[in-house]
């Protein structure tokens, strides 16, 4: 397969270099596959969510049928699958506990009325300016209310009116719980949590357990619940599935404040509109598309608008039904579409054999969908954003007083946050042995900030010869009366005042007003500490393990008191890298030297030639690697894994003179290099190019298709084949060259290395915008197939010779 490891939608990357697509007969056939697949999900799912709601369960499935048809032909984000929301479960029981059914109906066609109108104003990306904290952090507190909710159906009981009293009736309803329908919920919830690692199973149970969890876990839980109930014929409530007549279902207008009622509105637009937005940005990413954020706005009110009419829940962008829609091969808009014809199909012709569903099943998979609202990959993000206590409230809001309330207190809390770090500054004061003093500020100067600058001030001694360095950031009007009225008093009293306006753009003021300084103007918190001399002009000492000493004793000396803060803060809030870099274990490699990084930045691995063994490589099985990848990118969360190779590698030369063939009981180091023996296979196929040079010689050829195609066996492993997928990963592939101290990067537009070239003030992505692309031997990637005669067909480089090729030195 060709890998395509762009990560972020842009013109370039869906356009200049996208492969062809499939032609009309196959993006049928793949967006018929893809609409099953999603239906398939989206049945159980609505009528969990009705139920959770207390809506008639029909309404779960008009959503589904709506938001499948009407988004699907009218949205701005063709892969997005539309339906009952998952976020706005709790908004809607509220509103039918208040208003009852046909009433909420009514609100929600003024809700879609209400988004209509702001697709027509183009104002889609301003729902995207609510603080991530908020969102995260309302959809966490949904997910606990649903969760709590839930619980008590899948005990045998039933929910409580609030999420408190929920809460409270809890410990009553667990001491005394109904055995059947506690056993359904217990297999469902099971059969959701392990069927996706079915594949895990060892030898021929995985590769059945593979096939077997294609089906979707949710309809695969229910159903295996539903046989269950009735092999054992267990008595317990089913749901309750009357004929979907839309007449009886038409809106009606509701009665109450209007205050109220304008509220509700405004709340299930605000969160239908943030969750469907969200969503379509995550889906562009996904599928590499660009898409129309004001269209889908329009297409998620026409189908509330809809919905309402024929009495269906509210309508949202959903990223379960989405993601499965773009993992299942959709192609265009009319796998949603058919999604939503097989959903009305469903709920014409299919009541039947729904009623026999246990409300405990359904119940389960519900609490399970509510717990993984609650995402602790979201709770690291904000954290290591220092943005948790807006979380943390707007959780405990959410739970406490419902969304509306909820989403206020976060939203009331980000602003005070937001205001305590505008208002805080550093002034600080240091006498120097001449007697002169300078006072560094660091910060916005504001009337906050006036008390501490005063005092500041009024401690320096008269007549003192005084240098005020502001470094350049917000300063008002009534920090500049501060500042001028004491210059111009301590100038009376003989003292000499100068005042510098002075920008470092190397110095970061993080949000609890540290000031830290780094070595670029790029995303780095720490400097360069000390710079780095060749141990090869000072004196060294025979003893190895002496000189390594002397190393460490310098660190402590010099270095440490340096990079003691920062290191401490790292012991604190743990290692939080954004890459992971896979390089050889050649001592000439310096990862930290050639990418200019420090502590916390990088996640390394490395080994013998960066090798990347395949799963089942015969005679060469190894997970240390494997590993290693699994856990940067499930548990840290890297966003880029890179592959650098480098020039003279001794792995690679000894791949080019057979080490690994040799006869006799294999050495450790030959089983190693055997999992080289793919890049040797690349090398004869499609060997890798340089894009400005040739290779030097048939060894460095090796080298830099190593790379590409460890870049490949990557893509074996199920977490970075997931990732990937997504679109939050990214795969680069990199090359040193010791001799010229010269990076150079996979350009995924040729499949060739390019060098990068030293710009000051550039980042990376911008030096280097085509490294991140596809690479291997795909469509747009045409190799230089020359220089394959360069090897023979016994994997063997030609010595001496004719001049056909390079020489080699023995």
């Amino acid at each position: 397969m060709t890998l395509d490891i762009s990560s972020a939608p842009i013109a370039s990357d869906t356009t200049d270099h996208a492969p062809p697509g499939p032609g009309p007969r196959a993006r049928w056939a793949h967006d018929l596959s893809a609409s099953l697949v999603v239906f398939l999900i989206a049945v159980p799912f609505s009528l969990g969510i009705a139920l959770a709601t207390g809506a008639p369960l029909t309404a779960g499935l008009a959503a589904a049928a709506v938001g499948g048809i009407v988004v699907g032909l009218c949205g701005g984000t063709p892969l997005q699958v539309s339906g009952p929301s998952a976020a706005l479960t709790v908004v809607t029981a509220g509103l039918i506990a208040q208003y009852g059914w046909r009433a909420t109906c009514a609100i929600t066609v003024a809700a879609g009325l209400l988004q209509l109108l702001l697709g027509a104003r183009r104002v889609a990306r301003t729902a995207l300016a609510v603080s991530p904290a908020i969102v995260h952090g309302m959809l966490a507190g949904v997910g606990i209310t649903i969760a709590i909710a839930q619980l008590h159906v899948v005990l045998g009981g039933s929910p409580q009116s609030s999420a408190i009293a929920d809460i409270l009736a809890l410990p009553g309803q667990l001491a005394g719980p109904h055995p059947p329908a506690l056993l359904a919920g217990a297999v469902t919830v099971a059969v959701l949590l392990g069927w996706p690692r079915l594949g895990r199973l060892p030898g021929r149970a995985g590769e059945f357990g593979t096939r077997l969890a294609k089906v979707p876990a949710p309809l695969a839980g229910v159903a295996l619940a539903t046989a269950l109930v009735f092999a054992l014929d267990l008595r317990l409530a089913h749901i309750e599935l009357p004929a979907w007549r839309p007449q009886t279902l038409l809106p009606e207008l509701p009665h109450g404040p209007v205050l109220g009622l304008l509220a509700a509105v405004l709340t299930v637009t605000a969160v239908a509109s943030v969750e469907s937005l969200l969503s379509a940005v995550a889906i562009d990413r996904m599928s590499r598309r660009t898409g129309d954020l004001d269209r889908e706005l329009r297409g998620q009110g026409l189908a509330n608008l809809v919905s309402g009419l024929v009495g269906g829940l509210p309508v949202a962008g959903g990223a379960v039904r989405s993601t499965a829609n773009v993992r299942a091969g959709g192609q265009t808009r009319w796998a949603s579409v058919l999604h939503g014809v097989w959903a009305l199909a469903a709920a014409l012709a299919l009541a039947g054999g729904l009623r026999r569903i246990p409300l405990a099943a359904l119940a389960a998979l519900v609490l399970v969908v509510g717990l993984q609202m609650v995402s602790f990959a979201h709770i690291r993000k904000v954290h290591r954003h220092r943005e948790f206590p807006v979380y943390l409230v707007t959780v405990l809001g959410v739970v406490a007083a419902g969304v509306l309330w909820g989403v206020a207190i976060g939203a009331g809390t980000a602003m005070l946050l937001a205001l305590y770090r505008l208002t805080r500054a550093h002034v600080d004061v240091e006498t120097g042995p001449d007697g002169t003093v300078t006072v560094q500020t660091h910060g916005p100067l504001t009337f906050t900030t006036v008390p501490r600058l005063s005092r500041a001030l009024a401690g320096i001694p008269a007549g003192a010869g005084v240098t005020v360095v502001h470094d350049g950031s917000f300063l008002d009007h009534a920090a500049y009366e501060t500042l001028h009225s004491w210059r111009a008093g301590h100038q009376d009293a003989g003292g000499r005042v100068s005042m510098v306006t002075r920008r470092q753009d190397d110095e970061v003021l993080d949000p609890d007003g540290t000031v830290r300084a780094g070595s670029s103007p790029g995303q780095h918190r720490c400097r360069a500490w000390t710079p780095w001399v060749g141990h090869h002009c000072i004196e060294q000492q025979e003893d190895p393990h002496g000189r390594l000493l002397d190393g460490v004793r310098v660190f402590q000396l010099h270095t440490a008191p340096l990079i003691r803060p920062e290191l401490a803060r790292l012991a604190r809030e743990g290692q939080t890298p954004s890459q992971l870099f896979l390089t050889c274990a050649d001592s000439r490699m310096v990862t930290s030297m050639i990418t200019n990084s420090g502590p916390g930045d990088l996640f390394t691995v490395r080994n013998v030639g960066n090798l990347v063994p395949a799963p089942h490589e015969p005679g060469a099985a190894d997970d240390s690697v494997a590993a290693a990848v699994q856990y940067a990118v499930e548990v840290l969360e890297v966003r880029s894994i890179t592959v650098c190779g480098h020039s003279g590698c001794g792995a690679m030369q000894a791949l080019l003179d057979g080490v690994h063939e040799r006869p006799g009981p294999p050495t450790p180091l030959a089983r190693w290099l055997r999992n080289g023996r793919g890049s040797l296979d690349r090398l004869r196929r499609a060997p890798a190019e340089f894009a400005a040079r040739p290779a030097a010689d048939v060894a460095e050829q090796l080298c830099i298709t190593n790379v590409v195609q460890q870049l490949d066996q990557l893509m074996a492993n199920p977490a970075v084949e997931r990732r990937v997928e997504e679109g939050s990963l990214r795969l680069v592939g990199m090359y040193f060259d010791f001799a010229t101290a010269q990076a150079y990067v996979l350009d995924r537009a040729t499949g060739a290395f390019s060098p990068v070239e030293a710009r000051a003030g550039k980042r990376a992505n911008e030096i280097e915008h085509h490294a991140e692309g596809p690479i291997g031997t795909g469509p747009g990637v045409r190799p230089n197939t020359a220089s394959a005669e360069r090897v023979n067909e016994d994997d063997r480089a030609p010595v001496g010779g004719s001049g056909e090729g390079p020489r080699l030195a023995a």
